[in-house]
């Protein structure tokens, strides 16, 4: 099966050449010029990935992207963020309202070919795996992309969830910030972004797992780990 791209860009020759090239590269695609209905058009088509221009009229991109991440049925969609800010706090910005990856204006296309294609086989990886991952009252599943609580779904954005997979995958072992961007965000992130986000993201994980947060450890000056053993 053909995977389905849904590209949200405002720029008529930008999105032909984006439409051209990903066609090229045997996906299909689906277009859209304007934020507004952007979020009701991916939860309609359910593309296998985004790219989200930042600046759009109507709706701007931070917006449409917070509105995918808090559907359920858009907020596992992996989000590529299009546009021509190039300050890290932008990216930082990005990348903490749930995007996956980060693409500034003047781009390669080159590049950004080679961005979707790693971006799609992280979100597949986690798609086709069938392990249920389980510590005390927390259980992973990571087929359903779902984090569940005695048995209760509990309230994670995409990259919440991809963080607790990997503490919780890495089988006790310590994760460094640098690791863990990596893992959930991917290597191009880990380069741009400040390991600040890490922190940010760690400690709203935490709060949302309740007393099973208790299970993610800091390692003073180092990173972070997942301990199984009950609590």
């Amino acid at each position: 099966m053909e995977e389905k791209i849904l590209i949200i860009e405002d720029e008529k020759d930008i999105a032909k050449l984006l439409d051209y090239n990903l066609k090229k590269e045997g996906y299909r695609t689906v277009l859209s010029h304007e934020g507004s209905a952007s979020a009701l058009l991916a939860a309609k088509e359910r593309p296998h990935l985004i790219i989200l221009d930042l600046m759009l009229p109507g709706l701007d991109g931070l917006e449409v992207c917070r509105r995918l991440k808090a559907d359920a049925k858009t907020a596992s969609i992996p989000v590529i963020m299009l546009t021509a800010k190039g300050e890290v706090s932008d990216k930082v910005v990005g990348l903490e309202m749930g995007a996956d990856d980060y693409v500034t204006k003047p781009f390669s296309i080159r590049e950004l070919i080679s961005r979707v294609k790693a971006v799609l086989r992280r979100a597949a990886v986690c798609g086709e795996a069938l392990e249920i991952y389980r510590a005390g009252d927390l259980e992973l599943d990571c087929s359903r992309v779902l984090a569940l609580i005695k048995g209760k779904p509990a309230d994670l954005t995409a990259r919440e969830f991809e963080l607790l997979k990997a503490l919780m995958t890495a089988g006790g072992k310590m994760l460094s910030r640098e690791a863990l961007l990596e893992k959930a965000w991917g290597m191009d992130a880990a380069l741009e972004v400040e390991t600040r986000t890490v922190d940010v993201h760690i400690g709203t994980l935490r709060k949302k797992l309740g007393t099973q947060g208790r299970r993610i450890v800091t390692v003073k000056n180092y990173g972070y780990r997942f301990e199984s053993e009950n609590k």
